[in-house]
């Protein structure tokens, strides 16, 4: 798995490339979760456009993303995701926490 953060104004985004499951979950919690320690930022991006797949690990992290984000009254977004990786995210309910847009550029225009 490649991961590729960047900061936009109060928002971090994060590229994730490969198979985010168990083997990986854990390092990408504690990825998101250092930068989240910035008092600046508010909401958070998860782009899965060359997410392959996703286990229950990676529905996890996403699920405790939000709920830190929620905390601090932010929000978050789910962008890019292939058919296969939205099936499973709609299948989980994550679909009804967390908003899933085609592209970062949808998130811009609303």
């Amino acid at each position: 798995m490649k991961i590729e953060f960047k900061l936009v104004r109060n928002t971090v985004v994060v590229k994730l490339k490969g198979e985010l499951d168990m083997l990986i979950a854990e390092k990408l919690r504690q990825e998101i979760d250092s930068r989240l320690e910035d008092k600046r930022v508010n909401n958070l991006i998860i782009n899965l456009e060359k997410v392959t797949f996703i286990d229950s690990s990676g529905l996890g992290v996403i699920i405790g993303r939000y709920k830190k984000i929620a905390s601090r009254k932010g929000r978050m977004y789910i962008v890019g995701a292939s058919p296969s990786v939205e099936k499973i995210l709609k299948f989980s309910g994550i679909n009804k926490l967390i908003p899933i847009y085609k592209s970062e550029q949808d998130i811009i225009n609303i």
